[in-house]
Order: C-alpha cells, then structure tokens, then sequence
C-alpha cells in the first residue's frame, strides 16, 4: 500500500513539474532546441556519413563550423520529442578539419574529436517536452547530439 501512495505522490510531482514549465516550446518535434532565455535556436540537422578505416569508423559532417551557436558553455536543450527517444541522445565534441567536422569510434568507443560522451541530464518536462542539459562544462568548439542508432546528428557550436 506504501508503495502505491510513493508512487501515486511521484507521479503527481512529475505532472505538476511539467504543468509549471511555461518557457518557449519547440516549433518542430524531434528536433533538440538550443534554450537561450526565452527564445529557442534549432540545432543544425545533418545526417553523417560513415566510412571504416583500419577497423575504426570515421563519421564525417559537411562544414566546417554549425551555424547553430550558444555562448553557454553548459547548454540546455528543448525537445519536443515524438519519436526520437531523448534518454537515447549522445552528446560528442567533434573535430574540425579540411572544411568538415568528424568524430571517429575505435573499439566501440568514441574519441577525442568526440574523445568519451559527454554526459548530460534529461528531465521530461510533462508529455513529449523534455529539457536535456549538458552536465560538463564545454570547451569552445564543435558538438553534435545523435541518437545512438542513427547517423542522424543535431550540431552546435559554442563560443
């Protein structure tokens, strides 16, 4: 009986919680929103392109720079998530190099120009919005968020 009240008392929490946040919502779903304020910046949408190497995975993103730009250096996101899982959602510094930014993945593993995911909080917000936060402080550069099955990737810089 205990058990049904905590989880009774959680889940009010949770809708009440979401039931106070009244900032901007996102104009387009499944795509993560840079927060600035009370105005929202649409990250940049790209899909990488994926090439192996000598038993590591190259993703390339066109350009050389996002034209998608906080000066935050630990950035809040809004999404307005109806298919894409935001608990799914990797985030990754990215080099930039001749005219494209890449990360590469060894073992499993992403590396600097990515070097180890950053790691970042998720709070949904009341139905599809959820505010995800980076949880690190970010250098200036180059970061993409990408779901963790998909070549899809959100960009960023921040400077």
């Amino acid at each position: 009986m205990k058990s049904i009240v905590v989880i009774g008392l959680f889940s009010v929490g949770l809708a009440a919680f979401g039931a106070d946040y009244n900032g901007p919502r996102p104009p387009k779903p499944d795509v993560p929103y840079l927060l600035h304020a009370d105005h929202l910046i649409e990250t940049e949408v790209q899909q990488a392109h994926q090439e192996s190497k000598k038993g590591d995975l190259t993703y390339t993103i066109d350009g050389a720079a996002s034209p998608a730009k906080t000066p935050l250096a630990e950035p809040i996101f809004i999404l307005d998530s109806k298919s894409l899982d935001a608990n799914n959602l990797g985030l990754f510094r990215l080099d930039s190099r001749n005219g494209h930014r890449e990360i590469t993945v060894s073992g499993g593993r992403k590396r600097r120009g990515g070097g180890r995911p950053i790691h970042v909080l998720v709070t949904p917000l009341g139905g599809h919005l959820y505010k995800i936060e980076a949880d690190e402080h970010l250098d200036d550069g180059e970061y993409s968020l990408s779901p963790n099955d998909s070549n899809t990737v959100f960009c960023f810089a921040v400077y």
